[in-house]
């Protein structure tokens, strides 16, 4: 069983994704790859892709170690045309079938306005709102054949919330507004997308965590609006994603969650 916040087992996952086929992009590192443990340790089976074949290897080990199942992995960048179809197909036919797909892979290229290019916003666009796109076209007729699904797509607070960069908060916006029209769109196949906007996660050597140990004043100013005082943690998101993926979210679709602790601006130079 998996385990909670503070080392209490955490009730109801494995019973709510034992045995689901899901898929998640941008699976080998932060929050991707918390959700691929947590949907692991809850008894799934995983496929799962990202660029770096050395990051897919760890993460298949490490499961393994743990007595996991191991995941299905293939190394690809997911703004190639073709590579992310085939995966899911092949996934699909590993797995019989698939129940659950996680558009987690994203990012964004580029800085300011007057900075980024046509190629900046083209390809945060691509990273997000494309492969998003292409990942439920590819996985409709394999959850539909199961006799629906549920597709999250991990969007962010930038969505709503101004702040640089402009191209990705746009892409951000996009991305939960798909996963609103999906959802009524695939609704008559049983299949649920619903959209989940994490906070400014707390991930060990990425920029918040290097803000905390570097720059500890500015940090604490960052997070000083935050009514709890801290940023969300990456397993926190998983653990939303993880519901949303398991029958007992079967009332839920059309929805934006916000996992961000109450958090407004969503950088230090927002709002």
């Amino acid at each position: 069983m998996s385990e909670g916040r503070e080392g209490r087992p955490d009730p109801g996952i494995r019973s709510g994704v034992d045995g689901k086929r899901v898929l998640v992009t941008g699976g080998s590192r932060g929050l991707g790859e918390q959700i691929v443990r947590l949907l692991a340790a809850g008894g799934a089976r995983l496929a799962t892709c990202a660029r770096n074949p050395e990051h897919l290897r760890s993460l298949t080990a490490s499961l393994g170690a743990e007595g996991h199942e191991e995941p299905f992995t293939r190394a690809l960048d997911v703004t190639e045309p073709e590579l992310l179809e085939q995966f899911v197909d092949a996934a699909a036919e590993r797995f019989s079938g698939l129940d659950g797909v996680v558009a987690c892979a994203g990012g964004a290229r580029g800085r300011g306005i007057e900075d980024a290019g046509p190629q900046d916003w083209s390809l945060t666009w691509e990273l997000n709102v494309g492969h998003t796109a292409r990942l439920v076209k590819a996985a409709v007729p394999h959850l539909r054949r199961a006799g629906g699904g549920s597709v999250v797509v991990i969007a962010s607070i930038s969505g709503w919330k101004p702040g640089p960069q402009a191209q990705y908060g746009a892409a951000k916006a996009a991305q939960i507004q798909l996963a609103a029209s999906l959802a009524r769109e695939l609704g008559p196949d049983g299949i649920r997308v619903n959209a989940v906007s994490p906070g400014s996660m707390l991930i060990p050597g990425k920029r918040w965590d290097r803000m905390r140990t570097e720059e500890p004043a500015a940090y604490a100013r960052f997070t000083a609006e935050l009514p709890h005082g801290e940023l969300v943690t990456p397993r926190e998101v998983a653990q939303v994603v993880a519901f949303l993926l398991a029958d007992a979210s079967s009332g839920v679709s059309g929805a934006h969650l916000p996992v961000d602790r109450a958090q407004n601006a969503p950088t230090p130079g927002g709002y």
